[in-house]
């Protein structure tokens, strides 16, 4: 496995970085156990210092570090800038709600001879985190801020083609005041990986990316029979009922499927629109996606990015092709696109049919899918007709309508009236293909915890 910074927007690579040795790793899981027999009784209020400078250090670097988005994965600088600020948000988030999130809870047993029942929250040990490229610092943000406020300690492995913003949150944590060892980044090989997994000291996965990474990994940590969360992939429903407000709906839809180049698990991916207003809806959509702006990432002209490599480019393009083959019908929107770089012009695929692959498949670039139904029950049935289960989203006037839309849509998240969000105070995460476990708010916190039941009993009650 090749760790090398590549500019989407030219193609160029710019640094490569060695894999790790065997003795790396084995030194790294030295001093992330050693680091976590301290860690794991270092308190609350010491943690969230921790955090809350590594919040403060990315706010007041911010530029600094969004470049570093920009440069490895391409994405639109006004995009970097948010991603990194919710990262900080993140962070400043369990610096503030951590301990209480963890505080003991006290048991309502049945009967007094039962004892005085508590449940305490400790922390598991050394964690394993497998990330993508597509957020480079939010998707570890999201793992190492819960998990380290916890009182574990985490090894990243993060995506080969973003290995400084890797380095980046490594340095980040150590100037934030972090132990040493509680937090490193690797650079480790696919058979490196299985060997962190299966050291007795690893006491869970995370890992966000995408489902045959997913698979292969869970299964060794079933065999291992340590804990794993799995944030993997979406085709995320957009539904449009006849009574939605048209005009906001569309430029909901044109962002919600284009931001971060479409490269978002929960982007608007299957756009399903009642038959009603589905002809508008069209009409208005080609124009929104027609006003796109194709070129260099940092201008901030620019409002579509180049896809994060010419090989992700190369893959969309063969993928859409057999979506064509199998009968749908592709609509290249035509914008004025540069000579060099990871670019893709936005498509719009329709009468994609019972039978295309391209309905059981997620397109991970600027490529919509787009549904005439009949009505709402119809629309329902087309959202639930995929196997992964991520988030979504329903646009209607009546948010009640909505809301009982949304209870009848099979995935983690649906929102009304938004395409799915990402922030730092709403939990994340899906079911069916698209993965399991949940990531932020207290649902995140308390997935690599031990949850004792400590019980004082009198000694002469009964059994």
């Amino acid at each position: 496995m090749a760790y090398a910074t590549t500019n989407p927007f030219t193609n160029e690579q710019i640094k490569v970085f060695p894999n790790a040795t065997d003795a790396e790793i084995d030194t790294a899981l030295d001093s992330a156990h050693n680091a976590f027999l301290s860690w794991r009784t270092t308190s609350f209020a010491e943690r969230a210092k921790v955090m809350q400078k590594a919040a403060d250090i990315l706010r007041a670097n911010i530029d600094e570090y969004s470049k570093l988005l920009t440069l490895e994965m391409g994405k639109v600088f006004g995009e970097s800038k948010a991603e990194t600020e919710l990262s900080a948000a993140i962070f400043e988030y369990y610096a503030k709600n951590a301990e209480k999130l963890l505080v003991p809870e006290e048991l309502p047993v049945a009967s007094k001879d039962e004892g005085r029942a508590k449940l305490i929250h400790q922390p598991l040990g050394i964690l394993l985190a497998v990330e993508p490229w597509n957020f480079p610092f939010y998707q570890v943000a999201r793992i190492i801020a819960p998990q380290l406020s916890a009182g574990n300690t985490v090894v990243l492995k993060h995506a080969s083609n973003v290995p400084q913003c890797a380095a980046a949150m490594d340095k980040l944590m150590i100037e934030a005041g972090l132990p040493k060892g509680a937090f490193q980044n690797l650079y480790p090989s696919h058979d490196q990986v299985s060997r962190i997994i299966a050291d007795h000291r690893v006491r869970g996965l995370a890992l966000t990316g995408s489902e045959g990474a997913g698979a292969r990994l869970a299964s060794e940590a079933g065999q291992a029979l340590k804990k794993c969360t799995m944030e993997l992939g979406g085709a995320d429903a957009f539904i449009v009922l006849e009574d939605a407000d048209l005009e906001k709906t569309v430029k909901w839809a044109v962002f919600g499927r284009h931001w971060n180049a479409g490269q978002v698990c929960v982007s608007s991916k299957r756009m399903i629109i009642v038959d009603a207003v589905y002809d508008e809806f069209m009409k208005q959509y080609r124009a929104g996606v027609a006003k796109l702006k194709m070129g260099d990432p940092m201008d901030p002209a620019t409002t579509l990015a180049p896809l994060s490599s010419q090989k992700a480019a190369d893959d969309l393009k063969k993928q859409v092709e057999g979506a064509v083959a199998a009968g749908a019908k592709a609509e290249e929107i035509p914008l004025e696109m540069p000579n060099a770089g990871a670019f893709f012009r936005p498509v719009i695929l329709t009468d994609v049919k019972d039978g295309n692959p391209a309905m059981r498949e997620e397109f991970f670039g600027p490529v919509s899918m787009i549904f005439r139904v009949k009505d709402e029950a119809e629309a329902i049935r087309m959202a639930n007709d995929s196997p992964y289960g991520l988030g979504g989203s329903v646009f209607t006037k009546d948010e009640a309508r909505g809301v009982r839309v949304a209870e009848q849509i099979e995935t983690g998240m649906v929102y009304i009236n938004h395409p799915t969000m990402v922030k730092a105070d709403l939990p994340f995460g899906g079911v069916l293909r698209s993965g399991f476990g949940r990531e932020l708010i207290g649902l995140g916190i308390k997935e690599f915890v031990n949850h004792k039941l400590v019980d004082v009993v009198d000694i002469d009650a009964p059994f």
